[in-house]
């Protein structure tokens, strides 16, 4: 048998690969398996991490996230997409969803396997929404109905299961006015450019689009321009390259431009604080694309508000036992152990260097060379040698060992599902044993939403009639899997938690970390570690729907600044497959998620070697919940931790 051999999943992903870069008609086309993905970066393609029991329909609906990635390549013209994109905040998205539909077409009505592929992709993104007839009449997703009816007349597929209730809603409606336009795009599917001005034309029926690009001939006129119009599709190829995309591509490329324009949102911001009117001059961006963010304005993004919540009342703070039936929890600690023994050898030398370490600093220590005590026999011989030499002893003392306390705060996002959340679990647990026996207590803890999309603090913002800038709009769930004070034996079952299926949702990291942070500030010991595990930046798409597309990134490095430079806490933070050291002054990022095990107990060796921060009175009163807009329950975030803080107590 080979040594080392190699992973299950290897095979299907070369076959992935090489299926992709023929796809796309790209040799070079860089394909990255990685927890950032879905994402298309130019020439590099991100796509998640298959799990490694991969079923048939997970197995398909990777495949399809590479076919959409491939055919865009091979079928799409960003210069030339981007021309006639119209600028009106309800126009541009259907434009771009049809632009996507047509590349997806072209795909499927070539080859079976990539239609059976794309369709996969689609029902696994309706098959985690939920329909709400009261908000999408409130903000129709024009969009994606617009998308499934050029899918039924490109292609001949009818809408996904669960979406054809959004789409009976307001097909009527959209075949009075352009369903004789929408019946031509299958003649003119080949030709990008002629596409292009039918799709204009439709959003002139259902007057959604502008003066400008509705033009019939306004992009063949721009193409003829010669040097002018070259000039025009170089300066806008940046833009294009983003567009015609299906939902979930579009929130590839929101991802991609936030990373891009973060260092240039952070100087916009540095001189927003400076501006006492820029609350006041802020505008929350038009929803493009039902409740998917509209493509943030960095040039306003840096006047943001200060970061408060609209309400509290639905946010929970939960033990990890109340989420789940005591029998599930067994079975989801059972899977978790299965996992832990493939593992657990590696896992298990790191924590045992780990422990070394601390049992070194907890050994006792002696003195010598002292007028009294013990006397020291191996110093003898200098009495024997020079009979006038005084007699040695020596004393045993005590090595002062810093009374620790580690909390783990581990990302409960969705796009932690599968091996990265299965790895951080079996990390936390092995790592939550060794720390107990070396007399550190160990907290760990989860956050995530209750919901996708909002939930009931999205609906009560719709039934308080929509009230502009309410910040953010989700409900959140922060779950304890261990309390400090609580013993691995008896928490042990609660870390399966992390295997149910569905308790992955969104992820908030700022107000994560002020609850973290404020668990550590009530606890007695003198050194206090926090070490944050996350995949991403965060992302709550209720949330940037209705703020600026930085709202929750602004936020999150406010948070970090403020533990990083005036708090006694000690802040690590390890990016699977993201790169989080932008954020964190103290930060690794790994790519494979076997690499976590031996960098959190790296980190931690370190930051026990090193000398604690002081304590200060100014510490106690930092980092305090984010306000709260008074929510139609009146509640607030302070109470809510209050009230957990007497609980834990």
């Amino acid at each position: 048998m080979a040594k080392n051999p190699e992973s299950p999943t290897e095979p299907f992903k070369r076959a992935l690969a090489n299926a992709a870069r023929s796809l796309a008609e790209t040799p070079d086309l860089e394909i990255v398996y990685s927890g950032e993905g879905p994402q298309l970066q130019g020439n590099r393609a991100v796509l998640p991490h298959p799990p490694r029991d991969l079923s048939p329909a997970e197995a398909a609906r990777i495949r399809g996230l590479a076919d959409q990635m491939a055919l865009r390549i091979a079928h799409h013209d960003a210069a030339r997409h981007a021309k006639g994109r119209p600028s009106s905040a309800l126009g541009a998205p259907i434009y771009d969803a049809l632009e996507q539909a047509r590349v997806e077409a072209l795909g499927a009505n070539a080859m079976g396997g990539v239609r059976e592929n794309l369709k996969a992709v689609l029902d696994h993104q309706y098959a985690r929404k939920v329909f709400n007839p009261v908000e999408a009449q409130a903000n129709p997703p024009w969009a994606e109905v617009v998308s499934l009816m050029a899918r039924e007349r490109l292609t001949g597929e009818p809408p996904p299961d669960m979406a054809k209730p959004m789409v009976d809603m307001f097909r009527a409606d959209i075949e009075a006015k352009a369903g004789e336009d929408l019946d031509k795009l299958a003649e003119v599917v080949d030709d990008q450019r002629a596409f292009a001005k039918l799709a204009r034309t439709i959003l002139r029926d259902l007057q959604m689009g502008d003066d400008l690009s509705d033009a019939p001939d306004q992009a063949d006129q721009d193409e003829e321009s010669g040097e002018d119009g070259e000039s025009e599709a170089a300066d806008d190829g940046d833009e294009g390259e983003g567009e015609g995309q299906s939902p979930q591509q579009a929130a590839m490329d929101d991802s991609e431009a936030t990373h891009r324009e973060s260092e240039d949102a952070d100087s916009e911001m540095m001189s927003a604080e400076e501006d006492p009117n820029a609350e006041d001059a802020e505008e929350p961006p038009d929803m493009g694309e039902g409740d998917q963010p509209a493509r943030p304005d960095l040039k306003g993004e840096g006047k943001v508000a200060t970061y408060k919540v609209f309400t509290t009342a639905h946010d929970e703070i939960i033990a990890a036992e109340e989420l789940c039936e005591a029998e599930e929890l067994s079975r989801l600690r059972a899977y978790l152990d299965q996992q832990l023994a493939s593992l657990s050898n590696v896992v298990s030398r790191l924590a045992n260097k780990l422990q070394r370490k601390l049992m070194a600093q907890q050994n006792r220590s002696w003195s010598f060379d002292l007028e009294e005590g013990i006397l020291d026999v191996a110093r003898l011989t200098r009495v024997i040698i020079d009979p006038t030499a005084p007699l040695s002893f020596k004393e045993e003392e005590d090595t002062e060992f810093r009374d620790t306390v580690v909390t783990i705060l581990i990302d409960n996002s969705g796009s932690m599902r599968g091996r990265p959340i299965m790895v951080a679990a079996v990390c936390a647990d092995i790592l939550a044993r060794t720390l107990e026996r070396c007399g550190v207590k160990t907290e760990i803890l989860g956050f995530t939403t209750r919901a996708w999309k909002g939930g009931a603090s999205r609906e009560d913002w719709l039934k308080a009639g929509k009230p502009a800038q309410p910040g953010r709009l989700n409900d959140l769930r922060h779950i304890i899997y261990k309390a400090a004070d609580a013993p691995w034996r008896r928490a042990r079952k609660n870390l399966g938690l992390m295997m149910r299926e569905g308790l992955l949702k969104e992820n908030i990291d700022g107000e994560a970390l002020i609850w973290a942070h404020q668990r550590l500030l009530g606890r007695p010991e003198q050194r206090r570690i926090l070490m944050v595990i996350s995949d991403g930046a965060p992302v709550d798409d209720s949330t940037l729907s209705v703020n600026s597309g930085h709202y929750l990134e602004r936020h999150l490095r406010e948070v970090i600044t403020e533990i990083e430079t005036k708090s006694p806490v000690q802040l690590i933070a390890i990016g699977i497959g993201h790169d989080v050291t932008r954020y964190y002054r103290r930060a690794v990022t790994i790519v494979d998620v076997e690499q976590l095990a031996g960098v959190i107990v790296d980190q931690l060796a370190e930051l026990f070697d090193e000398e604690p921060k002081k304590v200060t009175r100014r510490t106690a009163s930092l980092l305090q919940p984010p306000p709260s807009t008074q929510g139609p329950q009146g509640s607030t975030r302070g109470s809510t931790f209050k009230e957990v803080r007497r609980a834990t107590a």
